[in-house]
């Protein structure tokens, strides 16, 4: 019986049963969307767990290939490689030596899977050894240097066969610079996934321990965005776009929603949200003490992400995510 005044439209219907809920859901997790950053070190059947990022592991080339054969099998497309090496100098030789961890890797990870899809992290802070991600002179980081070097990175890793670079430096001008080093070298189809709107983010902290990447002195506010900033952010990617950026990504993803609906929104371009290492270390801090539902929370946190607007989600979640997806 209806009340008087009462609305003949109810909302409820449609929530009903769970098939009724899947049929009108607006947006939807599928483990193709889905990116698994990897961390190469140079060694053999080496898995080095990291306390603060529960479930991942510095990994050697070969177990690199073992971890991303299984990503692969739960259907997900990509990895993201990043790279650890044994040695950093003030020039970041190891980021764009022929053989180094990253190239090492991504040539075996091409040969053994081919299909796979391998993004790689153009960074120098790994490398370097005062942990900046730019040449530094004077206590103060250089972006202009830096910029043949995050290219030569780039070029080389495409020489490796990576399918796509992903610049995460923040120097000024790089979209450009690894756009014009990667034409000029014969590779002109690789495509470019910048970190267009990266912040200068306190979420980062675990990441350090798994990189080894903290910096020796001050931090990365000079270069990377601050957490302010909404409208600098849409100018950051728009100006990456011009330069010739075919992927934009914001980072981190869940704090930063507001941000991936503005970008996806403003350019309509492929756009990534990287979940985070502090993301990723909340949930499972708080799982391992019986205060929230893992799978749950994960699984709502990513499809918030899809909400906002993101195409991409890049998640140390995601073979897990695949096979909560692959059950349900």
């Amino acid at each position: 019986m209806n009340l008087p005044g009462f609305p003949v439209n109810r909302p409820r219907r449609l929530r009903t049963s769970p098939a009724l809920r899947r049929l009108v859901a607006e947006n939807s997790l599928n483990v193709s969307q889905f990116v698994l950053p990897l961390f190469a070190r140079s060694g053999k059947k080496l898995r080095r767990p990291v306390a603060a990022m529960p479930g991942v592991f510095q990994l050697s080339p070969d177990e690199i290939v073992r971890e991303a054969t299984a990503a692969h099998a739960l259907g997900i497309p990509a990895v993201l490689l990043f790279g650890i090496p044994d040695t950093k100098d003030a020039k970041a030789s190891g980021a764009y030596a022929r053989n180094g961890i990253v190239q090492q890797t991504v040539r075996l990870l091409k040969r053994e899977l081919p299909s796979l899809l391998v993004i790689t992290d153009v960074c120098l802070c790994e490398y370097m050894a005062h942990g900046h991600c730019g040449l530094v002179n004077g206590g103060k980081i250089l972006n202009d240097p830096t910029l043949a070097l995050l290219a030569r990175t780039a070029a080389s890793h495409a020489a490796a066969g990576a399918d796509i670079v992903a610049p995460s430096d923040m120097m000024d001008g790089r979209v450009r610079a690894i756009r014009a080093k990667l034409d000029l070298e014969g590779f002109a189809d690789t495509p470019i996934m910048s970190y267009a709107a990266k912040f200068a983010s306190a979420f980062y902290g675990p990441f350090r321990e798994v990189a080894e990447s903290t910096p020796q002195f001050g931090d990365r506010r000079s270069y990377q965005m601050d957490a302010a900033n909404g409208n600098e952010a849409l100018r950051e990617v728009a100006q990456d776009i011009q330069e010739g950026a075919d992927l934009v990504m914001v980072k981190p993803a869940l704090a930063y929603l507001d941000i991936i609906h503005r970008v996806k929104k403003e350019f309509g371009l492929p756009t990534a949200a990287y979940a985070v290492s502090g993301e990723h270390a909340m949930i499972k801090a708080a799982a391992a003490n019986g205060w929230i539902d893992e799978r749950n929370v994960t699984l709502e946190s990513l499809l918030a992400m899809r909400r906002a607007g993101a195409d991409i989600l890049i998640t140390y979640a995601a073979m897990d995510a695949a096979k909560w997806l692959k059950s349900s």
